[in-house]
């Protein structure tokens, strides 16, 4: 392996196998050659290749995909922490979903990942003070891929969002580390309040598709909330609730849920 190859296998080992994916999956369909080398060879790091992705993704007729460029570059250049999550979810979507057998599929192909590195973004806006172009980034998230995410909520990494349709997260949620749901899935208000009045999930959590959580309410982490289920009231941690509304029917059945994605109620 050439010297610089090296140094950034060693400096970044998560960007270096998606560089040696994407170098195979041209050499087994030369047709994507230009999609990937666009995408991702073209780039010296994973943070850029991410910048050009939230572009590309997002531009309209409103917003240039040249000024979405400069704002992602921006951000992923002001805040590390941005490129350690997207590395951290991307590492938990290839572990937990099982039709991920590449590093590089979430960053090409899996718009659950990609709403939330958008969503990232956006958050980072909200928090400089530059509201106006962290809707625009919500509204535009929200259009291509189906996730609405408030970009005053909080949310952890190691997320994944599987499926990622009709994803709903309210301005006051808060999502901690390692949290996983599926499709279909509401963490917001119960009314017209303008203070804290969304959920507050816990790490380790798995939220099941077409889960609601509703209210300014805490689920305890490691706890598995049943598909279908809306829940109204506190959980504590490491349950099992399920229902409508939902009622606590056991314990979670194993450490981290939302890294074993069991999602059976009773074996």
């Amino acid at each position: 392996m050439p010297e610089a190859q090296h140094k950034l296998a060693t400096l970044d080992p998560v960007w270096s196998r998606i560089a040696d994916e994407a170098r195979q999956a041209i050499a087994d369909e030369p047709l994507i050659g230009g999609v990937l080398h666009n995408s991702l060879l073209h780039h010296r790091t994973m943070e850029h290749a991410l910048a050009y992705r939230f572009s590309l993704k997002l531009s309209s007729q409103e917003l240039s995909e040249q000024i979405l460029r400069e704002i992602g570059d921006e951000a992923y250049d002001t805040d590390p922490w941005l490129g350690e999550a997207a590395r951290a979810d991307l590492v938990a979507v290839y572990e937990r979903d099982p039709a991920c057998t590449r590093l590089l599929q979430p960053m090409m192909y899996f718009k659950g990942y990609q709403a939330v590195q958008a969503y990232r973004v956006g958050h980072w806006l909200w928090q400089q003070g530059r509201r106006d172009l962290a809707y625009l980034v919500q509204m535009r998230v929200s259009e291509v891929f189906g996730v609405d995410i408030h970009p005053a909520a909080r949310i952890g990494k190691g997320i994944m969002i599987d499926h990622a349709h009709s994803i709903v997260i309210g301005e006051t949620a808060v999502v901690g580390d390692n949290v996983s749901m599926l499709h279909s899935v509401t963490l917001g208000g119960t009314g017209k309040e303008h203070d804290d009045r969304h959920p507050k999930i816990g790490d380790g959590v798995l939220i099941g598709a077409g889960a609601k959580v509703l209210g300014n309410i805490t689920i305890g982490h490691c706890t598995r909330i049943a598909a279908g289920s809306v829940v109204l009231s506190d959980v504590p941690p490491c349950k099992t609730v399920a229902g409508v509304p939902a009622r606590i029917v056991g314990e979670a059945g194993c450490d981290q849920p939302s890294q074993t994605m069991d999602q059976l109620l009773s074996k």
